[in-house]
């Protein structure tokens, strides 16, 4: 019988790993954040890191450009210095001690800066009230008795953000089956997010039991009634559709009988754009049914997003490309936003004590360290995305000179090989980037894009060209009889375009464009 062995075998086993050192990671971080972001870290550095300092003039020599320079060394004891200090905490107070003329420059330069933010900001508009604001103002001033009010302000805290008696979900879609899974090159144009808004209306019986006083639910409706909903915004407490667009429709206005009885009879078939149904049940004749259905349209289905956030996305360009006087382009960054830094001499010779303690020293140390990376990581993205720009810009001339329609097919590796960078380096470059260029502002992510050959030409269509194509097709078809999403396909493919149907159709919802029904008008059909 053979014995048990037991013990340990120590085996050397080469291991390839990828390490990114913290100078890399915080250089990538800086890469991809928007000019405002930047702003604002930088701005936020200035205020934390005694050894950073604005940069008054474009083309100032930095402190390692005439010194012997490094930010990884220990501090060392400068026996030429003459100032003093004991802690840390002394330093600011030594500072001002001891700034020649260019620092009180400098001071200067900082607090005119201050001022003119502080101007700015006293000038601008104050903010709008939010819609929760908004109606305790009008109840404020109704004529209601102190339960009445106290009631009605009860129900308005049920009231979201559009106006609805209800609050509003994001709900997780649910998965494709395998049958719906798209290409995988029709996978990366699919704008399908993961999560779906659902509106909850909120019942009666549970604003009542959550009131802080014994309230039937009669009481609940006829507040919500006869008060909540005489509200402005018209259309304010709803607890669906219809009932918000009823709410809005004035006594005396034209076409006030005809609106309501499409708006809870037949809003479905309005949305689908079963103009025969409608005639059919109603007895209106089209031009009727067509000028109430357009006065429909005009009344707001969220009436509460007016009040406070607009949900406008201001953005601010990273980059400006202009038509130069040779019918070229330059392509240059908006740096003027962002705080030019450099590390502070002046800093750098008052740590240089032989009284400091260790402690301090290796803080000063790391706080040195973190200044010279940020100044470092600041300079190198302003490189990377000026690189990246001019190299995308490059091949997408065509789209500066004649327009969308006139889009490549780029891939972001195709630009990493230009500019001999990583692929991910210039995804971080571009990510939520915007160019300023002769034909509008864009994100650079825009540029970026699939396609497919082209079966007349052989030549790579981008998948944008064939999206401007169909708008095109959609825009000149009789709209008394509009084009299937199958003779769509049939006309894209005659122009060259090898499109599936189902490719048709994600496009077309991707471009808002309705079915073929919907884009019947029955009045031109009944004439032709």
């Amino acid at each position: 019988m053979s014995g048990l062995r037991m013990g340990m075998d120590f085996q050397q086993r080469p291991d390839l790993k990828q390490v990114l050192a913290p100078r890399m990671i915080q250089s990538m971080e800086i890469l991809q954040l928007p000019i405002t972001d930047l702003q604002a870290k930088i701005e936020s550095a200035l205020q934390e890191n005694p050894f950073l300092e604005l940069k008054e003039k474009h083309g100032e020599p930095d402190l390692d450009e005439h010194d012997d320079f490094n930010p990884d060394a220990p501090l060392q004891h400068d026996e030429t210095g003459d100032l003093e200090f004991k802690r840390l905490e002394e330093l600011n107070r030594d500072w001002d001690d001891h700034f020649n003329e260019e620092h009180r420059v400098s001071r200067a330069a900082l607090e005119e800066d201050a001022d003119r933010k502080l101007e700015a900001m006293a000038n601008m508009p104050d903010r709008p009230p939010s819609l929760q604001e908004y109606l305790a103002d009008q109840l404020a001033e109704m004529e209601l008795d102190e339960q009445q009010r106290r009631l009605a302000r009860h129900i308005c805290s049920f009231i979201d953000r559009t106006g609805y008696l209800g609050t509003r979900l994001k709900v997780r879609k649910e998965k494709k089956t395998p049958d719906d899974k798209p290409t995988s090159s029709a996978r990366k144009d699919d704008d399908d997010e993961k999560y779906h808004e659902v509106f909850r209306p909120v019942p009666l019986s549970e604003i009542a039991a959550l009131y802080d006083q014994p309230v039937s639910v009669e009481d609940v409706e006829y507040t919500l009634v006869h008060v909540v909903q005489k509200l402005e915004p018209a259309g304010v407490g709803a607890r669906d559709l219809r009932e918000c667009l009823l709410l809005q429709i004035a006594p005396d206005a034209p076409l006030a009988e005809e609106m309501r009885i499409i708006i809870r009879d037949h809003l479905e078939d309005v949305g689908a754009n079963r103009i025969p149904v409608i005639q059919k049940a109603t007895r209106f004749d089209l031009e009727t049914i067509h000028q109430t259905i357009h006065a429909i349209q005009h009344l707001d289905p969220k009436p509460g997003l007016k009040f406070g956030d607009s949900g406008i996305r201001y953005v601010m360009p990273d980059v400006i490309v202009e038509r130069s006087d040779n019918n070229d382009y330059t392509v240059r960054l908006t740096d003027e936003w962002i705080p030019r830094i450099r590390i502070s001499k002046r800093t750098v010779e008052l740590c240089k004590r032989q009284d400091l303690d260790e402690k301090v020293k290796e803080e000063l140390r790391k706080k040195l360290q973190a200044a010279d990376w940020l100044v470092k990581a600041v300079e190198q993205r302003r490189n990377t995305l000026l690189r990246v720009t001019k190299a995308i810009i490059d091949h997408q001339r065509d789209f500066l000179d004649y327009g969308p329609e006139h889009i490549h097919p780029l891939k972001m590796q195709q630009i990493a090989d230009q500019v001999k960078v990583h692929v991910t380096t210039v995804s971080r470059a571009v990510d939520d980037k915007w160019v300023q260029t002769p034909r509008g502002v864009f994100p650079l992510k825009r540029f970026f894009g699939g396609g497919k050959a082209n079966q007349q030409t052989g030549e790579d269509v981008a998948y944008e060209v064939m999206k401007q194509k169909l708008l095109e097709l959609v825009a000149n078809e009789d709209k008394a009889n509009p084009l299937s999403d199958e003779e769509l396909v049939t006309l894209l493919r005659n122009a060259g375009y090898p499109v599936a149907r189902r490719t048709v159709t994600k496009y077309r919802k991707m471009l808002n464009i309705p079915s073929s029904r919907q884009r019947k008008d029955w009045k031109l059909a009944a004439t032709s």
